[in-house]
């Protein structure tokens, strides 16, 4: 991924917080002699040694599942809070441009036996069940129910490297930069908001 200096994130504790807080990722590798993407969810683990893991699964179905071998590359693609930036908002004339985070983990892959995949459907479902008022638990899942595990390739991505753009109108002057926020909060659109709190936490003195 091309990323400029002034937006590379190399924070390691903080790009982990965002990978917990955005796990929907674009899975992509070679299928069928292209590319090939699925939209999944994907849990992030952190080793004792430091070394980092994700966890997921595809429906077996699905042609890429089909072509997951072990040791093959992938990649992961996970997206953040973005939005448009006009030049209209800046006291200079300037061009347009959009403010975004976003996160690609390159891995190896490792397939999962049908005891791993359960063990793994439950790490995922318990991170979303966990605020749930009623949460559902896999162990408690009827034998009838828990044949459809028998439908899905779980598998593990041991991760090889990340990259991490963090683009945040971090070139823009105090002036521009509040400019910025101000618009973007009256704005009533959620990404809109979530930009300008995360410009707000980049720069504390505004």
């Amino acid at each position: 991924m091309y990323i400029p200096d002034l937006f590379k994130n190399e924070n390691q504790e903080e790009i982990r917080q965002f990978l917990n807080e955005n796990g929907f990722a674009i899975l992509i590798n070679q299928t069928n002699g292209k590319l090939w993407g699925t939209h999944t969810p994907l849990f992030l683990e952190v080793a004792s040694d430091n070394s980092v893991v994700l966890g997921g699964h595809i429906a077996r179905e699905n042609p890429q599942a089909v072509h997951f071998k072990d040791g093959q590359e992938v990649l992961a693609i996970f997206n953040g809070p973005h939005t448009y930036i006009s030049p209209s908002w800046y006291d200079h004339e300037n061009v347009p441009t959009w403010n975004y985070i976003a996160v690609h983990v390159y891995g190896k892959l490792r397939l999962l036996d049908y005891d791993e995949s359960v063990a793994s459907l439950i790490k995922l479902v318990n991170k979303y069940e966990k605020n749930q008022e009623n949460p559902m638990r896999v162990e408690e899942l009827s034998r009838k129910t828990m044949m459809q595990a028998r439908g899905i390739l779980a598998f593990e991505i041991n991760v090889t490297e990340i990259q991490a753009v963090k683009k945040m109108s971090q070139n823009r002057d105090d002036k521009n930069y509040k400019n910025i926020i101000g618009h973007l909060e009256k704005s009533g659109r959620t990404d809109d908001q979530e930009v300008a709190d995360e410009m707000r936490k980049n720069r504390t003195n505004l």
